[in-house]
């Protein structure tokens, strides 16, 4: 390579590696990646998309990204539940959770005596406390988990009676039938897509019967000519023929809540007659991804001891975070849901100034399959359509909502003290 090479000019990589930037960001990063980062920016150089001399600059912009490759998003689509950013948000206490337990913790453990203790009790007293109406609680990986389990303890080899209006998809194409299929047990189908009655359950039931599931269509609404069987119905026909009844809540709504009226909670449900719910963590529960299981004592331990149980068991930091979001404040997701709209609008106003938007009404959405097709009403900042690739890709990223040949913004998901942040990147991609 001749003297005049600008190549030439570029850092060597024993002096990047021995500059106070590396040395800095060692106790991040190990020394595998921060070799990758130093060849990265050199490569830079040689490939010419920038000049030697800006090495070192480049490289010390890489080092101070983030350790991992997911960015923090500033949600300003209205979704409260959006699964594509994660779903529920945690609140601060349970981040202060998943802290605490990122170390050695008594997970398993019984300090005062020493012995062996079965995991996630204090979270199954969480549930339990906020659950009064559930005899037992058990927690697992996550929603789909909890029903997989459920349904290879009850029913693993026999039939499963569930109505076909209730075979829902869940998402990523994932099938409640393919997905019961994969346990072992047999769907019974009864009944139509619009139309089921409690004699269908009735004369379905033979002697190969494990279970009757009911599922919560939460993803979906059909109208008109339906009708469908309530789980105090079940009850009897569960009663009378000794069958467990399971019911698939989906969306983690421990007690009713009026703003979604028609969504249904595990308290109301086991109180009419349910043996067994199961559902989410991280949807309007407001917590991590988890699967929650309440009900009969006898059934839940039963599923606490199949084997399955140890291989969708939950981890230390999804117990943590579970039990301070049960035992917590308001969580970002309720506060999300229960949002004042005059504030909102306020906010709105305060965004649209500084940014020569719109103020227009703008309905939100429960999201994550919860309320489907109920709007919260609210107020969104309306800006040019264009603008929505520059704010997903700035810093911090922002995840608007492109509709009507608009970018909306709405900040119903925005924590209040992220405004200033907001408008500053709102600024930013409008290029001022």
């Amino acid at each position: 390579m001749s003297p005049q090479d600008p190549r030439s000019r570029i850092p060597r990589t024993d002096a990047l590696l021995a500059s106070p930037e590396v040395a800095a960001a060692a106790g991040r990063l190990g020394p595998d990646a921060l070799r990758r980062l130093v060849s990265a920016a050199q490569q830079q150089a040689r490939s010419g998309e920038i000049e030697p001399e800006q090495v070192v600059a480049v490289l010390t912009d890489s080092l101070q990204r983030p350790p991992t490759g997911l960015r923090p998003v500033l949600n300003a689509t209205g979704v409260v539940i959006h699964t594509n950013l994660g779903r529920a948000p945690l609140s601060p206490g349970a981040i202060d959770a998943v802290t605490a337990a990122a170390g050695y913790v008594d997970v398993e453990l019984d300090l005062p005596s020493g012995a062996r203790s079965k995991r996630g009790l204090s979270a199954r007293d969480a549930l339990l406390a906020r659950c009064p109406a559930a005899q037992q609680a058990l927690v697992v990986n996550n929603g789909a988990a909890a029903l997989v389990l459920a349904t290879t303890t009850l029913a693993q080899g026999r039939e499963i009676i569930v109505s076909r209006g209730e075979l829902v998809e869940i998402g990523a194409g994932f099938r409640l039938p393919d997905l019961i299929a994969s346990t072992g047990a047999r769907l019974r189908e009864i009944g139509t897509t619009n139309r089921t009655h409690l004699r269908d359950y009735a004369e379905a039931i033979g002697p190969d019967t494990g279970a009757i599931l009911k599922v919560h269509p939460s993803n979906f609404r059909v109208d008109g000519f339906t009708a469908s069987v309530t789980v105090a119905e079940l009850r009897a026909v569960a009663t009378e023929n000794k069958l467990p009844l399971l019911v698939d809540l989906g969306s983690g709504l421990l007690e009713h809540d009026p703003v979604i009226p028609d969504e249904p909670d595990a308290g109301t449900t086991l109180a009419a007659g349910a043996d067994v719910v199961t559902a989410s963590g991280d949807k309007l529960l407001g917590g991590p991804q988890a699967g929650i299981v309440l009900g009969c004592k006898e059934i839940v331990d039963r599923m606490a001891q199949h084997p399955l149980a140890r291989a969708v068991r939950a981890d230390k930091l999804a117990l943590a975070a579970l039990e301070a979001t049960l035992n917590g404040p308001v969580t970002p997701t309720a506060a999300s849901l229960h949002a004042d709209s005059d504030r909102l609008a306020e906010r709105a106003a305060l965004l649209a100034a500084a940014t020569d938007g719109e103020v227009v009404p703008h309905d939100g959405r429960v999201g994550g399959g919860g309320a489907p097709g109920v709007p919260l009403g609210g107020w969104a900042v309306a800006l040019p359509e264009n603008l929505a690739p520059a704010l997903r890709v700035g810093d911090p990223a922002v995840l608007p909502r492109v509709h009507g040949g608009h970018c909306l913004i709405d900040l119903r998901c925005v924590p209040e003290a992220d405004d200033e942040r907001l408008t500053a990147a709102v600024v930013a991609a409008l290029g001022r």
